[in-house]
C-alpha cells in the first residue's frame, strides 16, 4: 500500500510503498477514501524535520534534556546510536482519516466490515486503528465533511475547558482550520465570537457563518474587543495560532476581562507576564489535544473506557460529538477544502 512519510534525517517527505497493516486485537483496519491534510499542523511538522540537529534540539529543549540524561545514565557512543536510530525512523503524517472497516480484530463489539468510520490514521490507503481512536460517519455527513472530525475535536476540547455559557464572548485568535471550527462551535453554544487573524480570505469566510472578524494589521485588536463588549472584555480566549513569540498570550490577557479565561490549543511561547494575569486573576489552561484518554496506553491501545459518569468528554466521545454537529448543520465545512488531490500528487500540497 502507498503511505506518506517524512524522514526527519533529511526533511524529504516521501511517498512509500508498504505492507499494508493487519487486522489486530482491539483495533479496526480500515480502506481509506478520504484524508484532510491540515496545512499548519503539517507544515510545522515538515519544516521541523527540514531543519538542523541543532535548530531541532532549539526548538524541544525537553527532548535535550532527557538526551543529556541519557549520557550520564548510559554514557555518550549508545546515547548517539539511540539518537540516530529515532532519527532515521520515518514519521508517517496525517491524522484525520475517513474509511470504510474492512477488519475488525478480536474484542472490538463496536464496528463491523462495512461501517464508515473517521479516525486519526495516517495518510495510506489502509491504516490499522484503536477502537477508541475512530467513530461511526451518520449517513448524511459526507466522506469529505467527516475527514474534519478530528481536527474538530482539537477545538472542541478547548471549547470544553473554556466551560462558555449562553451569551458570552469568546475570541479566537488564529482562524486556521481549527480555529473556524472552534468559532462556529462556539456560535453553536450561543456565544458572540470574535476571530481575529492576518488572512482576509480566512475572515471573509468566517463572517459568512455569522462570526465577527479583526484583522490586526488594520489596527489593535484589544481596543476592537473593548469596543464590542462594552469596556469589559472577552469572558474568554481560545488561542488556536501558532507563533514563537510570547505576544499573542500576553494579548489575549490585555483583552480579557477581569477573572476572564484563556485556552491554549496551538503552539505559542509561554514566558507569561505576572502582572498581566495577576492584577485581573486571568485563568489560562492548556488543552490537550482530542480530549481525555490522548497519549493514554490503557484508553487508546488496550480500550479501556472511562466512565461517563467520571469523564463525560473522551476524545472518542468528542469524535461523536463533532460528527453529531456536521450531521445537524452546526458546522459547515465544505468551503474550507481549498483543493482535492490524489494521493500520488501529495507533493503538491507539501511542496
Amino acid at each position: 500500500m502507498k503511505q506518506i512519510i517524512q524522514s526527519f534525517k533529511t526533511g524529504e517527505t516521501l511517498l512509500e510503498d508498504i505492507p499494508a497493516p493487519q487486522v489486530e486485537k482491539g483495533k479496526i483496519l480500515i480502506q481509506t477514501s478520504r484524508s484532510l491534510v491540515s496545512l499548519g499542523t503539517e507544515r510545522m511538522l515538515v519544516e521541523f524535520g527540514r531543519s538542523n540537529l541543532i535548530s531541532k534540539a532549539r526548538q524541544q529543549p525537553d527532548k535535550v534534556k532527557q538526551v543529556l540524561d541519557k549520557i550520564r545514565t548510559e554514557g555518550l557512543i549508545p546515547t548517539l546510536e539511540a539518537v540516530f536510530n529515532k532519527l532515521g525512523e520515518p514519521l508517517p503524517l496525517g491524522y484525520c482519516n475517513v474509511g470504510t472497516v474492512i477488519g475488525v480484530g478480536e474484542g472490538v463489539s463496536e464496528f463491523k466490515i462495512g461501517d464508515r468510520v473517521a479516525s486519526n490514521g495516517h495518510h495510506a490507503e489502509f491504516v490499522s486503528v484503536p477502537k477508541n481512536l475512530a467513530a461511526h460517519i451518520p449517513i448524511n455527513v459526507s466522506d469529505d465533511a467527516a475527514t474534519f472530525t478530528v481536527i474538530g475535536s482539537i477545538g472542541l476540547q478547548g471549547i470544553r475547558l473554556l466551560a462558555p455559557t449562553l451569551g458570552e464572548t469568546v475570541v479566537v485568535i488564529g482562524m486556521g482550520l481549527i480555529g473556524m471550527l472552534t468559532a462556529q462551535l462556539l456560535l453553536a453554544n450561543g456565544c458572540k465570537v470574535i476571530g481575529i487573524d492576518i488572512d482576509e480570505d480566512k475572515l471573509n469566510l468566517s463572517r459568512s457563518w455569522g462570526i465577527i472578524t479583526y484583522n490586526p494589521k488594520t489596527g489593535d485588536p484589544v481596543k476592537f474587543v473593548a469596543s464590542q463588549t462594552s469596556g469589559l472584555g472577552a469572558d474568554g480566549v481560545i488561542i488556536t495560532a501558532s507563533s514563537k513569540t510570547d505576544e499573542i498570550v500576553s494579548q489575549a490577557a490585555r483583552m480579557s476581562r477581569k477573572r476572564g479565561r484563556i485556552i491554549l490549543v496551538g503552539v505559542t511561547g509561554l514566558n507569561l507576564s505576572r502582572a498581566e494575569f495577576y492584577e485581573k486573576e486571568l485563568s489560562f489552561q492548556v488543552s490537550c489535544s482530542y480530549g481525555p484518554g490522548r497519549y493514554d496506553e490503557q484508553y487508546e491501545q488496550r480500550g479501556m473506557d472511562y466512565p461517563v459518569p467520571f469523564v463525560r468528554w473522551t476524545e472518542k466521545r468528542n469524535f461523536e460529538a463533532v460528527l453529531q454537529a456536521l450531521s445537524v448543520g452546526s458546522l459547515q465545512v465544505n468551503d474550507m477544502i481549498t483543493e482535492v488531490v490524489d494521493i500520488q500528487n501529495f507533493q503538491k500540497i507539501y511542496n
